[in-house]
Order: C-alpha cells, then sequence, then structure tokens
C-alpha cells in the first residue's frame, strides 16, 4: 500500500474527505497536503510517511482506550447499545444518573466480542442497552473494581413538537437586519428597541407572525467593531452595541452632567439616523459605553440588585469567563503576544491574578449582558403581545472569529490551524473562506456535547424560533487549512445524529421552531433527514430550480421558510435591475466579461418572470418595450404572490422590499471592498426610512397582502 493511499484511508477512517460532489456535479479530488494539514488539526499525526503508517494503524484501538464512549446522543424510544471497555475477565457495572437524579442500572446483553490487545494490555469489551428514557441531560456511568467513568448520555426527541404545528396553518413574517433599522431615538443603528418596536408594528399593522433578524451575538468589548453580524467574538452572549440606553431603569437617576451628555449624544445621533449612506458602529459604540459606564454606577434598588445577583449567579463560570475576555480585550486589544504571555487561557495561574484585579470591570461586563438579556425578553414579549404567534426568531451564525472570546474561552474544542468556509459553488465560484475556526468533532463529543448545548441555549433564551445558518455544517463542515485558498479545503464529518438531536431537544424545551439555512453544495439526503426530525428548510426563489429552469413554487417543501431574496442577494427591485451583477463586476469578481454576466442574469429573471406571468400574476411581456421597467413596485408584488403559491408553512418578506431599497447588505467574497453589513435602512433614492415611518407604508401592506394570499 502506497504513502498516498495510506494517507487517503486514514483521512477517511478519521471523517475527513478524500473528494467531493461539488455545485458542478463532478467529482473533485482533495490534495495530499490538504489532508495532512486536516488531520493534524485533528491532533492526528500524519506529517511523514512513517506517522501515517502509525496512526492508520491505531485507528482500531481509539475506542478501546475509553471505558465508555466520549458521550452518547440518542433518540427517545431508539434501542441503542454502547461498549464497556475493562481489563479483560474484569467485573463492570453500568448505571445512568438520569437529569432528575434517579439512578437506572444499564443492562448487559450478551454479545462475545474478542479481546483485544491494546498498549500491551489485553482489553475486553462488554455491550450494554441504553435504558428507557425522557430527553434530557443525563449521565451514563460505569465502575470495574477501583476504576470508575462517567460521560454524557442525552437523550432527544424523534421529531421536534413545534414543526408539526408549523404545518397546521400559514405563517408570515419579515426579515430584517436589526442594525439597520434606525428609529428617531436610536443612537445611529438599530437597537433592542428597536427590535421590540419592528415586531410591535409587525404583528400589529400588518398581522405578522414572526420577525427573523440577523445574530445578535457578542462583538467587540470596545471599538473598533467588527461590521458583520455573522462574525462575532462570541455566540453564547449578546452584543451590547444594540442596548437602547434610555430604557435602562437606572438611567433615570443619571446625575445631571451625565444626563446632559447623554441628551447631547442623543441629539447628535437623531440628526445621524436622517442619513442613509453609511452606518458607523464604532461611534455608536464609543458613545453608548460613555454613558453606560455612569448608569452601571447608578445605585440600584433592593430588587434589581437581586435580580442582577441572580443572572451572574445563572451565568456561572461561562458569564465570568466571557466578561474576564472583554475586560482584558480593553488592557490588551488584538495583540496576540500580550494574549499569550499574560493571558493565554481563562485558567491559566496569571490569568487568575487578573481576575482578580479586574473585578470591577468583570462586573461591568456582566452587567451588560444583564441589560441585554432584559431587552431582548422585552422584545420578544413585545412581539407576543402585537398579536405575533412565533415572535422573535433569532440568527444563529456559523461561527466565531479566531481572536474572539469564545475561541479563548472554549480552548480546543474549537480547532486551531484551519478555518470553517464553503466550496466553489454558483455563486461563488472561488469558494469562501469565513475565518471562523471549526469545532473539533471529536472535542465535541469528549466534553459531552455542553459548548454546542450552551451556544443553542443562548440563542433560544428569548425566541420563539431559530435560523441556523449553514445548518449543513452540522452534517459535514468545509475546512481551509491555513495558507490554502478556499477551493483547497476538504469536508470533515460531523455526528448529525448528535447535533441535529441536541438542537432539536433545546428547541423543544424552549417551545421554538427551528428553521435551517439549506442553501449550497449538500447531499440529497440531509433535507429528508432534517424534515424528519421537524427542521423546517429554506428557499429563495431565485435559487429554487429544476434542471436549469426554475422551480414552480407549487412544487417547494412545505416544512419550509421560503422568500424572495435572501441578506447575500440584493433587495428584488435591485436583483431584477441587475445591480448584482454590475457590482461584482466592479469588485473584480465575475468570471466572464460583463456583458455575458447579464445577458445570463436577465435570462434567468425572465424564466422566473415567466412564472409570475403564467399565474396570472403579470401582464405579458412586450417585446417591443425596451424600456420596460421590471424592478417596479408591482413586479415585486406579483414575485411575493408568486412564492404565496407555493405550499410553503412559512413565508418571510424583506423589510428592504418593503420599503423599496436596492443596495446590497452584504456582498459575499468581499471585506472592505464593500461596506458589507452597513447599510442603514432606505427607499430607493437612497433616503433614510425610518422605524417611525413603517406603521403607514403603503409598500409594506402590499407585500404583507401578497404573502398573505
Amino acid at each position: 500500500m502506497t504513502a498516498t493511499v495510506k494517507l487517503r484511508e486514514l483521512a477517511e477512517r478519521s471523517g475527513v474527505s478524500c473528494s467531493y460532489r461539488g455545485w458542478d456535479g463532478q467529482e473533485h479530488y482533495v490534495c495530499d497536503h490538504t489532508l495532512q494539514a486536516v488531520l493534524g488539526a485533528l491532533d492526528i499525526p500524519a506529517g511523514s510517511d512513517e506517522e501515517i503508517a502509525a496512526s492508520l494503524e491505531d485507528v482500531p484501538n481509539r475506542a478501546w482506550r475509553r471505558m465508555l464512549p466520549p458521550s452518547l446522543v440518542v433518540v427517545e424510544g431508539e434501542h441503542r447499545t454502547f461498549p464497556v471497555h475493562v481489563p479483560h475477565g474484569d467485573p463492570v457495572e453500568v448505571w445512568v444518573v438520569a437529569e432528575d437524579g434517579t439512578e437506572r442500572e444499564a443492562e448487559q446483553l450478551d454479545v462475545w466480542v474478542e479481546p483485544r490487545t491494546v498498549d500491551d494490555r489485553l482489553v475486553g469489551r462488554a455491550t450494554f442497552a441504553v435504558p428507557d428514557l425522557p430527553p434530557g441531560w443525563h449521565t451514563l456511568r460505569a465502575r470495574s473494581n477501583d476504576v470508575e467513568a462517567a460521560v454524557t448520555l442525552v437523550v432527544t426527541p424523534a421529531r421536534l413538537a413545534a414543526a408539526d404545528r408549523l404545518l397546521e396553518k400559514r405563517r408570515w413574517g419579515v426579515a430584517a437586519q436589526v442594525y439597520s433599522v434606525r428609529s428617531s431615538r436610536s443612537w445611529g443603528l438599530g437597537d433592542f428597541a428597536d427590535l421590540a418596536d419592528l415586531a410591535a408594528v409587525t404583528g400589529a399593522a400588518y398581522g405578522g407572525d414572526f420577525l427573523l433578524v440577523n445574530p445578535v451575538h457578542a462583538g467587540d468589548p470596545r471599538p473598533p467593531v467588527e461590521p458583520s453580524p455573522y462574525l462575532p467574538s462570541s455566540r453564547r452572549f449578546a452584543d451590547p452595541l444594540y442596548v437602547r440606553v434610555e430604557n435602562i431603569p437606572e438611567t433615570a437617576y443619571l446625575p445631571t452632567k451625565h444626563r446632559k451628555r447623554l441628551d447631547a449624544y442623543a441629539a447628535k445621533f437623531a440628526r445621524a439616523n436622517r442619513k442613509g449612506k453609511r452606518l458607523d458602529r464604532d461611534a455608536t459604540l464609543r458613545a453608548k459605553l460613555d454613558v453606560l459606564e455612569h448608569v452601571y454606577r447608578v445605585p440600584r434598588s433592593a430588587s434589581r440588585q437581586v435580580a442582577f445577583e441572580t443572572f451572574r449567579a445563572e451565568g456561572g463560570r461561562a458569564l465570568a469567563d466571557f466578561a474576564l475576555w472583554c475586560a482584558l480585550a480593553e488592557k490588551f486589544g488584538d495583540r496576540p503576544e500580550r494574549w499569550a504571555k499574560r493571558a493565554p487561557s481563562p485558567d491559566h495561574p496569571d490569568t487568575e491574578r487578573l481576575r482578580a484585579k479586574l473585578a470591577d470591570r468583570i462586573e461591568f461586563h456582566c452587567w451588560l449582558q444583564w441589560v441585554c438579556d432584559e431587552q431582548l425578553a422585552t422584545a420578544q414579549e413585545a412581539a407576543r403581545t402585537a398579536g405575533m404567534d412565533l415572535g422573535i426568531v433569532h440568527d444563529l451564525a456559523v461561527g466565531v472569529r479566531r481572536n474572539g472570546a469564545d475561541a479563548w474561552t472554549l480552548g480546543d474544542a474549537l480547532a486551531t490551524g484551519v478555518t470553517v468556509g464553503a466550496p466553489p459553488d454558483d455563486f461563488n465560484k472561488r469558494g469562501q473562506d469565513w475565518n471562523q475556526p471549526p469545532w473539533r468533532p471529536d472535542r465535541l463529543a469528549e466534553l459531552g456535547y455542553r459548548p454546542f448545548r450552551d451556544v443553542l441555549r443562548a440563542a433560544l433564551r428569548h425566541a420563539g424560533g431559530l435560523r441556523v445558518d449553514h445548518i449543513l455544517g452540522l452534517f459535514r463542515t468545509w475546512w481551509v487549512p491555513d495558507g490554502c485558498t478556499p477551493d483547497e479545503g476538504t469536508y470533515v464529518r460531523y455526528d448529525h445524529e448528535a447535533l441535529v438531536g441536541i438542537l432539536v431537544l433545546e428547541a423543544q424545551r424552549a417551545g421554538a421552531v427551528v428553521i435551517g439555512e439549506d442553501l449550497g453544495v449538500f447531499e440529497g439526503w440531509v433535507q429528508q433527514y432534517l424534515a424528519g426530525r421537524g427542521v423546517a428548510g429554506t428557499s429563495i426563489l431565485w435559487f429554487e430550480k429544476d434542471g436549469h429552469d426554475p422551480r414552480p413554487p407549487e412544487s417547494y417543501r412545505q416544512l419550509c421558510l421560503t422568500s424572495v431574496t435572501t441578506h447575500d442577494l440584493p433587495p428584488t427591485a435591485g436583483y431584477l435591475a441587475g445591480d448584482h451583477v454590475r457590482l461584482r463586476s466592479e469588485l473584480g469578481l465575475l468570471e466572464r466579461d460583463l456583458d455575458a454576466e447579464l445577458a445570463e442574469a436577465e435570462q434567468e429573471r425572465d424564466a422566473v418572470l415567466q412564472l409570475a406571468r403564467d399565474r396570472g400574476l403579470l401582464p405579458p411581456a412586450d417585446p417591443d418595450d425596451t424600456e420596460q421597467d421590471v424592478a417596479d413596485p408591482q413586479t415585486v408584488e406579483a414575485l411575493h404572490r408568486l412564492i404565496a403559491a407555493s405550499p410553503s408553512a412559512l413565508l418571510a418578506v424583506s423589510l428592504v422590499d418593503a420599503v423599496g431599497e436596492r443596495r446590497s447588505q452584504n456582498q459575499p467574497g468581499t471585506t472592505d471592498e464593500y461596506p458589507n453589513w452597513r447599510i442603514p435602512l432606505a427607499d430607493g433614492r437612497g433616503r433614510a426610512v425610518l422605524l417611525d415611518d413603517l406603521a403607514g407604508s403603503d409598500r409594506f401592506a402590499a407585500l404583507a397582502a401578497a404573502v398573505r394570499g
């Protein structure tokens, strides 16, 4: 067997793909360098022929070195067995401590497995059955002589119950980028109070059932701020950038000089809110922190103090470590050498000394999270009060940035030397590198999937639903080794039954629906599996194809969120006009000349418009009318009526379509070449549109009526 063949066998047996089928239908083979780098990120030596041979020989021994599996995730009512390893001939007892504290014995089955010599020791394997348990987080324990082991046992629902409720009737809602939706009271960016008011307008004025928003995960604790909500510092905490300062009860008791400072900021940003060009997160955060430092110092009432202390206690070590990271980030900034020398990890002795020294700053950042939590709870309450059936649907980003809080606090649960991305596809022919460290599948299992669970619980805490960005990453994730281009990556497989099962369990406990963004390159069975577990899919009008032709909406999935556009595309008016093609040409992202790309885009657009014409939603095309405006409001409305012809249980209207905006929020494949995530809500002429103006919008009302059918 040659070294290359051994390398590829080692990779496949370690969950690393040696080839994949791309968007073009062709099989693409992964180079040896990529395989070696990815295996190295999993701590599997593969740098030389000798290391490859030794690692391959050791693969069968990995499981036999453990008394119990790293963890177990099963489906309620499913018959599952698991191995237990002890020195051959030694007795063993196995039992489960259930979530409620009761204990249940595990039954040993009459299964003979030949013992195996591992590390010069003869090891035996016994087979046990998982006891019948309710959904929840349990502990599996084993004892042999004086040796004990304990691992996490998770029992998950077979299907998310909320999915069946979704299928009972159609619901519709609005998709919006919170930061872009400003009111007359905003400080230059949309905030949690604006979130509550937008939900109230959508529900009470237009009868919407949900409001889908961008991730509001924690970002930088001080300027400069990363603009992308999909590249957070932590997915377990919220971003104080969205705090409405005036809505904190203690703000009313600010001393006069600090109140005047607050009023001056409010007046300044009231003027900025009328500008429609570019959002300035740094200015907003700098001003808010200036005032919040003083609000934090205002004495809290007895009940408020108890509430804050309770929040800190419930947050535990995770909250304390996050707040410590924020305090250290204020001190060290983005200087890796200082972090490595002064605070390499949360439990390092030097870090513990800094924890004591920075106690006040740590409390301040815990307080900010408490304020965020209160205002997020208020937003969901406002949504439900306005008549929304689901309320706020939060968005879970794919991952976190490499130098952020989660990367520091979670340690080797996240891989180093690689980043998450996506292979080339029809829209991004060079592939994508999202500059985020991926979960290590082996460490997730060893940690009992608790880091993943904590991320889900944070996102679901005040939500009626959760959108999971790139849910295909729960099945396999595209790893790009450092120094490689995005198309030089490969897929690493995950235990999707465990990850999806835990997602369903946590959503069930939160009473929330789950929407998986399942666009892009994926294996055909994935969507069926997700639907079977009660996870809704995603359909975008422009991406639904039957071969080369647009798919009739009547054939869309039922358990699905369907919309005309998405945040990675221009608003519908801009897409109809081909703005996205011209923008990509200006940014040098096209593979062909502009005229050829425009002609292809127009052909695809006209095919979709023909679907609307065939159903009487648009008048017949006039071949002699070369000046026809295909981006007019009537065409946008017709396309929303077109998706209403689908059986999809959920329909979404993008807020940008409801006001006539044409600019893209995000252009994939760029960083600073385009002002991604910094576009305020505006109309077709670039004039700022405030939340205050939405309740009486004829265009909003027309699109709401279109999707209501």
